[in-house]
């Protein structure tokens, strides 16, 4: 039975996830990733669907559909889930420590058919049709009000932690706030009461103003390497216009978004080679619990998204101090991805 832990020291939660053990890789153990996988075993490819569970979400007719597939993205659960709908919630002292039954969601957006294509060759509208499947999952798992938070985020290759290679990412609803997501929205929250403005719509206006960390605007987003990059190329996309919530996204902002994510990554791809990357959705949390999680959140936070090249590490002094050594200024990294055609 999977479960959450609360390490008493740190104020982080941990999930014991030892039904995870078993889930099938596509590059073995003590790979370098390079090896290819077989379309004919793999569980998200067409015409092996009865190895994955059945579709929460299945949609058709999209830019991707291949002559053979019924479908063009499908979400389904998670086979070797982190956390599980069906379990009952419940939260418990033992001795010191903080334990939560492991409920939750863990669901995978198989972004398309074809079995051997990144998200930055997939076309415009097919990308666009992966985050509106964020979007969809993401509302409808707010409303489960034993969840306080839902992260969409993709792994892309071996080194990126992935361990299928067909084109897919991830959602997973929490019980619990995450530490990183509540670190940032207290900074948010601090940074409002002291100025009365939100701190992302002054990154915005700061990084088009300064130019020199920006990477690329469309008319709905901007894309920047943030002042203090924790790697090399670290990159993130903000839609322009203040919006917390990223389910109130509109049909015509996702094909924007896709956009922005898309050019980002082929630039990675033309600068540094195919790097593998992760990218992950930072939203406001579960609707329903505003009050309490993170009053005033639609005034001071900002829904955005993160993104990191796998070009470096996390090594001994990064874990003992909680630094992050960066090798390459977010200044230099900015300029080569402007001056990158791709």
């Amino acid at each position: 039975m999977n479960e959450l832990r609360k390490d008493p020291l740190l104020n982080r939660w941990v999930i014991i996830a030892t039904d995870r053990a078993g889930r099938p890789h596509d590059w073995p153990r003590g790979s370098s990733g390079s090896s290819k996988s077989d379309p004919r075993n793999c569980p998200f490819c067409p015409g092996n669907e009865k190895h994955a569970p059945g579709p929460i979400l299945e949609w058709k007719g999209g830019s991707h559909e291949m002559p053979d597939s019924p479908w063009s993205l499908r979400v389904v659960p998670n086979k070797f889930p982190a956390l599980r709908v069906e379990v009952e919630l419940k939260r418990k002292g033992v001795g010191m420590f903080d334990l939560v039954t492991g409920v939750g969601a863990h669901e995978v957006v198989v972004e398309t058919p074809e079995h051997g294509v990144g998200f930055g060759e997939l076309d415009l509208d097919q990308a666009a049709l992966v985050f509106k499947a964020y979007r969809e999952r993401i509302g409808d798992l707010m409303r489960d009000s034993r969840l306080e938070y839902v992260l969409a985020f993709k792994n892309e290759g071996f080194g990126a932690g992935a361990s299928l290679s067909h084109p897919h990412s991830q959602i997973i609803g929490i019980p619990v706030l995450p530490l990183r997501v509540e670190e940032e929205l207290a900074g948010a929250r601090t940074y409002f009461n002291t100025k009365r403005r939100c701190i992302f719509c002054d990154m915005l206006d700061t990084e088009t103003m300064m130019r020199d960390r920006l990477v690329y605007q469309n008319d709905g987003f901007t894309v920047f390497c943030p002042y203090a990059s924790a790697s090399p190329f670290e990159t993130w996309v903000l839609p322009r216009t203040h919006q917390h919530d990223f389910t109130t996204v509109t049909d015509a902002d996702l094909s924007r978004l896709a956009d922005a994510v898309q050019t980002v990554i082929r630039r990675w791809h033309k600068a540094l080679g195919r790097v593998d990357f992760n990218f992950l959705l930072h939203t406001s949390p579960n609707h329903a619990l505003f009050d309490r999680l993170c009053p005033g959140v639609q005034e001071h936070f900002h829904w955005h998204i993160e993104m990191f090249p796998r070009i470096t590490s996390t090594a001994g002094f990064e874990w003992g101090t909680g630094f992050f050594i960066n090798t390459t200024a977010p200044e230099e990294a900015a300029r080569v991805l402007r001056e990158t055609v791709a």
